[in-house]
């Protein structure tokens, strides 16, 4: 649409120009992303509660999330796309190994692809087996990335019905994210969805920790108002060159230099 708009602009008296380009829907300028003081750039999010109008096309850095749905990948073509980083589903559970983890931590990281892997809490399972069960199973390696806790509902469980409760679910997620800490020893980031967040989350819990917003349709602040996001998945249904069908996609909120330096900061 944008781009027609541009050839259009040829035609236009320069009067007219700056109106056209309004109506036009012309992507924003980037926004300025703000120092948090440390001296080692920004803290991914920071400030950005209050922006609107963003668009995953304003960040340099994108990234994918993959599990076994997404079959056998080849990694060097999704790195070759410009990819820089992907979050590899390990763990659900207490019990359950995605059959592709091992496949894709080693294809990614053979081909250049920084990668981290995340856990898919099970809420009829007690916190310590489930991180128990992650650390069995994902590598404590020093060029991963920091694990990820996803969390969501599960109405659509045969076993697993059980109505949480707020309080509960808080405890429950210290637990695993301060045994996860300790174990890699880099803060783990939460992925949250936008019904799993109104309702655990808003306005001010796990406000300490990074977080991975779910937002398909519309900006972060519309779904997350007044939350502070390090991660924002824009997309379910995106193309990789190197992976068949749909995939996820994923940006960062930070320059080159923040995205340097935060993977810098934890290690």
């Amino acid at each position: 649409m944008f781009q027609r708009c541009v050839s259009l602009t040829r035609l236009l008296p320069a009067a007219a120009l700056a109106l056209f380009l309004a109506a036009c829907g012309r992507a924003p300028s980037p926004v300025l992303l703000p120092e948090d003081g440390s001296g080692v750039g920004a803290y991914p999010g920071a400030g950005n509660e209050h922006f609107t109008g963003l668009h995953p096309s304003q960040f340099p850095i994108h990234g994918i999330d993959v599990s076994w749905w997404n079959g056998d990948i080849d990694w060097r073509a999704v790195q070759a796309s410009g990819v820089k980083f992907a979050w590899i589903k390990a763990t659900e559970g207490g019990d359950y190994l995605d059959p592709k983890f091992l496949d894709n931590w080693r294809g990614a990281k053979a081909a250049g692809v920084l990668r981290g892997a995340y856990h898919f809490v099970w809420w009829c399972r007690p916190g310590h087996e489930q991180v128990e069960w992650f650390k069995r199973n994902v590598p404590h390696e020093r060029d991963a990335l920091p694990p990820v806790l996803d969390v969501e509902f599960q109405h659509t469980s045969r076993n697993c019905r059980k109505k949480l409760d707020r309080r509960e679910v808080v405890q429950k997620m210290r637990l695993m994210l301060h045994e996860m800490e300790r174990h890699y020893g880099r803060k783990p980031i939460i992925y949250v969805t936008v019904d799993f967040y109104a309702e655990m989350m808003h306005p001010h819990e796990f406000s300490d920790y990074p977080v991975w917003v779910r937002s398909t349709k519309f900006e972060p602040s519309v779904h997350y108002p007044g939350r502070r996001w390090a991660f924002w998945q824009y997309q379910s249904d995106g193309r990789i060159p190197g992976i068949r069908g749909k995939t996820d996609r994923n940006a960062f909120y930070g320059t080159r230099e923040q995205w340097r330096a935060w993977l810098a900061g934890g290690r």
